[in-house]
């Protein structure tokens, strides 16, 4: 079964460097849990670096015995065996049972760029196959008077892809949450996060259904959970590129009163006219409209929002940022519908194997004969 855990990683530093290409690809395929200093210049001595460089991506012609290969690394064979089987799994390794014996392991295709390519075909496949999982679940709606915010800024990606299976009858799971765990949105160690009725599943199925985005004190009360567990929850989702965390545009006319009230009581008119922003966002008729109410005391919410619709949302976040509030947060999918997220997760895992070819290539470079120079 195809079974893969992806890492966004940046381009080696060094390209010349056999060590630190074996390095990045064992950290895109998240194949060594990070442990500290054990990890240090890219684990060089660990035993799936070694058996990757010097074995198996060294000589991609040449089959190699598990048992052999267990005495060469010093390890015991079920050591050997689980660090095989990941590599398997993310079908960059294949295996033969030809003969008797101990299994053979060799790198697929020959080369570490048909490798490659046979994993990028395998990983496109089944995420375009799963993400079609959404459109039973999916009750978001684009509405028109919903604007599209800008996305705070993203964490770099990390995405399981796995392939589809069927549900053991006894399971706590259910399909939805089998398919979340399986891209990564439980985290490394699912566990009782994986049933069907767990937080992280209803917190999802929240956000499948809402059409404007989701703050933490709205989760909060409405899944009856402590906020801190539901912000690592939600941070971990964002990991994932299927959610995002956008300003809060709903509640810019609410912001925009707190922070007028707040400004006019401390600072006074003078302030808010030349510092706060006024004379350079509002008109004559809107300053003065704004400032009366102010000082009467009787600015409401609505009274904002008649007076600034004829401002873009752009303009309206820069006068807030001038009287020094703040536009809240809030979480949402990365689209209004399920073909929007899968596109999004579509475009960065491109860009993962994008630069998995361009590191096979380098690497395919260095390991070919140097041609001596004539004298």
């Amino acid at each position: 079964m195809f079974s893969v855990r992806l890492s966004e990683v940046s381009l080696p530093a060094s390209e010349r460097d056999l060590d630190n290409l074996v390095g990045w690809f064992i950290e895109t395929l998240c194949l060594v849990r990070k442990r500290g200093e054990a990890t240090a210049d890219f684990g060089r001595a660990g035993p799936v670096h070694r058996l990757l460089k010097e074995y198996l991506f060294a000589q991609p012609d040449i089959s190699w015995d598990a048992k052999m290969l267990a005495d060469e690394l010093a390890l015991t064979p079920a050591s050997l065996n689980h660090h095989l089987t990941r590599l398997v799994e993310a079908g960059i390794i294949g295996f033969s049972n030809e003969g008797k014996g101990w299994r053979r392991y060799f790198l697929r295709g020959g080369s570490l760029p048909n490798a490659v390519e046979f994993f990028t075909l395998q990983c496109e496949t089944i995420v375009k196959q799963r993400m079609a999982l959404l459109d039973a679940h999916w009750n978001r709606k684009e509405l028109p008077s919903v604007v599209k915010a800008t996305p705070s800024e993203t964490p770099p990606l990390t995405i399981g892809i796995v392939d589809h299976r069927p549900l053991f009858s006894d399971s706590q799971e259910n399909a939805l949450s089998q398919w979340m765990g399986d891209f990564g949105l439980l985290g490394e160690r699912p566990g009782k996060e994986a049933n069907a009725e767990s937080i992280s599943v209803q917190l999802f199925e929240l956000l499948l259904s809402r059409d404007i985005p989701l703050s933490l004190d709205e989760a909060g009360e409405l899944l009856d959970e402590q906020k801190p567990r539901l912000g690592r929850i939600l941070e971990r989702f964002r990991t994932t590129g299927m959610v995002q965390r956008v300003p809060r545009i709903d509640r810019l006319n609410v912001a925009l009163w707190t922070a007028m009230t707040a400004q006019h009581q401390r600072r006074g008119e003078d302030w808010m006219l030349k510092k706060g922003g006024f004379q350079r966002i509002l008109n004559t008729k809107q300053q003065s409209s704004l400032l009366s109410q102010l000082k009467a005391g009787k600015l409401k919410v609505e009274d904002v929002e008649k007076n600034m619709k004829e401002h873009t949302h752009e303009e309206q976040m820069l006068l807030l940022n001038l009287l020094g509030g703040r536009l809240p947060l809030g979480h949402q999918m990365s689209g209004f519908s399920s073909d929007e997220v899968h596109r999004e997760i579509a475009a960065r895992i491109d860009k993962i194997l994008r630069r998995m070819r361009r590191v096979a290539q380098l690497y395919e470079k260095e390991m070919s004969p140097k041609e001596e120079p004539f004298e």
